[in-house]
């Protein structure tokens, strides 16, 4: 009861921001000693608290990759974006979250530009009702949401060890999850399952279940960066629950009225936005990692998204089946 009257008020957490900071508010200290530009690929990004991600990091100097699958929409955002930032460096690169041949193309395409590249967003979230398939033939959600940034990561994390190593700067990725996450038990989270649901397919079930993919990957993968001694952190960050395209694809399994009052706890985008871009730049954040993050301030997740075994079960489960079964000449 108090968290939620905390959430409804606003009220500051140890960070001084809460559920009602902006974005921009998020990163009013960053400050970006070194000389070097920073670089960050945010997915995800042409509407929605991704394109304000984008905005609010290129309005801090930060220069953007926005990879997208529609790259009309890509420029809209890009264009709105220099207007009120002319001096802003934005690329457009295409990429198709659910296609495994689609990520390492943009991948080999982001690495013959030979830029540094500090910051990694994983923020596109998908959300289907009806049961589909992506090109891989792996259920679609799951797909977009968990095993297309696991390989995205997989592709460019050589490339921002390299970066922080030359630059001295601290890497960070982050991934955006969700507090659905929570509602995903133990007995509905085998992998074999998640690929391809056999049984009755649940949208919103399969929504969280990606989500909570993404805080085991950011775990195992904080584990792994930490016992190399890498200079790159990896967190989750819960937006909350934000007026998006993912609430109005949710909207078919709730009543009118009920979505109406639902809608009025929203948080708006730039909000939404916050916690992201605290995480990806705030000093407050250096050094943290395998974090989970709501309302910019660090928060708990589920039992069984602090699992250290089924992470580096999934972690495991994952690679196997990206590198044996779909891309064996990659590894």
């Amino acid at each position: 009861m108090k968290a939620t009257l905390k959430y409804l008020a606003g009220i500051a957490g140890p960070s001084g921001y809460g559920s009602k900071t902006t974005a921009e508010q998020a990163t009013r200290d960053f400050s970006n000693s070194s000389n070097s530009q920073l670089t960050a690929i945010i997915t995800g990004a042409t509407s929605g608290i991704g394109a304000e991600t984008a905005r609010v990091l290129a309005k801090r100097g930060v220069r953007i990759v926005l990879p997208a699958r529609d790259l009309k929409k890509a420029e809209i955002v890009k264009e709105f974006i220099q207007k009120e930032t002319p001096m802003a460096q934005i690329i457009l690169l295409e990429i198709d979250l659910s296609s495994f041949a689609s990520i390492q193309r943009f991948c080999a395409e982001f690495l013959s530009l030979q830029l540094p590249l500090h910051i990694l967003i994983n923020n596109a979230g998908k959300f289907s009702q009806k049961l589909e398939f992506s090109e891989d033939k792996i259920e679609m959600t799951f797909a977009t949401n968990y095993l297309g940034h696991f390989l995205l990561t997989e592709l460019l994390l050589e490339k921002m060890v390299e970066t922080a190593e030359g630059s001295g700067i601290q890497g960070r990725i982050v991934n955006v999850t969700s507090v659905v996450h929570n509602w995903v038990k133990r007995d509905q989270f085998r992998f074999s399952q998640l690929l391809n649901p056999k049984k009755y397919y649940n949208g919103t079930r399969a929504y969280a279940q990606s989500k909570l993919a993404n805080i085991l990957h950011a775990k195992e993968l904080s584990r792994q960066l930490k016992a190399r001694n890498a200079n790159v952190t990896i967190n989750a960050v819960h937006p909350g629950i934000v007026k998006t395209g993912i609430i109005r694809d949710h909207k078919g399994f709730i009543t009118d009225s009920l979505y109406f009052m639902a809608s009025k706890l929203l948080k708006s985008t730039s909000q939404g936005a916050a916690s992201t871009c605290y995480v990806a730049l705030s000093p407050q954040t250096e050094g943290m990692s395998g974090k989970y993050f709501a309302d910019c301030n660090e928060s708990h997740s589920s039992v069984l998204a602090n699992d250290d075994i089924e992470a580096h079960k999934l972690w495991k489960g994952t690679r196997v089946l990206i590198y044996r079964r779909f891309l064996p000449h990659v590894n």
